[in-house]
């Protein structure tokens, strides 16, 4: 599994105005983890996602996922990782259970597997009162969970989520945590993009600090449930 590590090297993007968005950032997030990076608005959190998933590219540096390099091949970032953004999803004329149904067959899944994957999501997330609500009815909180199911139906290699709990009540949050560190253990590498210091405690394996571009040595590994680790992860 260790193969399918996203590993990113010296990443350093420059707008065409001279404004250093990223500085020179190194990490590298294992399947089966849950990677946090923590930072302030601002701080070059989100340029950084949108490198790895294609949508930018790097001024220089390297982004691996396995054996492809993901600045080479953007498509290929497209195909295997996964994205939930800050802004809400575009699902206003969709059902909750069609749009995260047409989601998991977007990204490869067959109908009757996108359809029981999608149940079971549903109920394990306390929203099955919602699944033939239209998005446009939905609320802020109910909305974003339906985001995150749609990228949890049919997870890539690698699953980002930027604030995936913004606006969703304490109960749901905790079940929605439950279902990233079950993305994480059937092998996904995920990430979470966040600036809420005591969730990414609560949610992380290990963290990295992104501030003015690059990641600080001031990330730490969590202490697991068997052993406390002191590894950074971060350059």
């Amino acid at each position: 599994m260790n193969s399918w590590a996203l590993q990113v090297t010296d990443l350093r993007k420059v707008s065409g105005r001279g404004a250093v968005a990223n500085d020179g950032i190194s990490l590298r997030v294992e399947p089966g983890e849950v990677y946090g990076l923590l930072g302030p608005n601002g701080a070059g959190k989100s340029t950084l996602v949108k490198q790895v998933i294609g949508l930018l590219r790097p001024t220089s540096g390297q982004i691996a996922l396995g054996p492809h390099d993901l600045v080479a091949a953007p498509h290929v970032a497209r195909q295997l990782c996964c994205y939930l953004p800050q802004a809400q999803m575009p699902i206003d004329a969709l059902r909750a259970a069609e749009a995260i149904e047409l989601g998991g067959m977007i990204r490869g899944a067959d109908r009757r597997t996108a359809r029981e994957r999608t149940r079971e999501l549903l109920e394990a997330l306390d929203l099955g009162e919602w699944r033939r609500t239209p998005g446009a009815r939905l609320s802020g909180g109910v909305r974003r969970l339906v985001g995150f199911v749609m990228v949890a139906v049919h997870p890539g290699r690698v699953v980002i989520l930027d604030e995936p709990t913004n606006d969703v009540d304490p109960l749901r949050r905790r079940l929605l945590w439950q279902q990233g560190r079950r993305l994480a253990d059937d092998g996904s590498a995920v990430v979470l993009v966040t600036h809420n210091v005591l969730e990414a405690e609560k949610a992380v394996d290990r963290l990295a600090i992104v501030d003015r571009g690059r990641t600080w040595p001031r990330g730490r590994r969590r202490r697991s449930r068997q052993t406390a680790g002191t590894s950074c992860g971060c350059r």
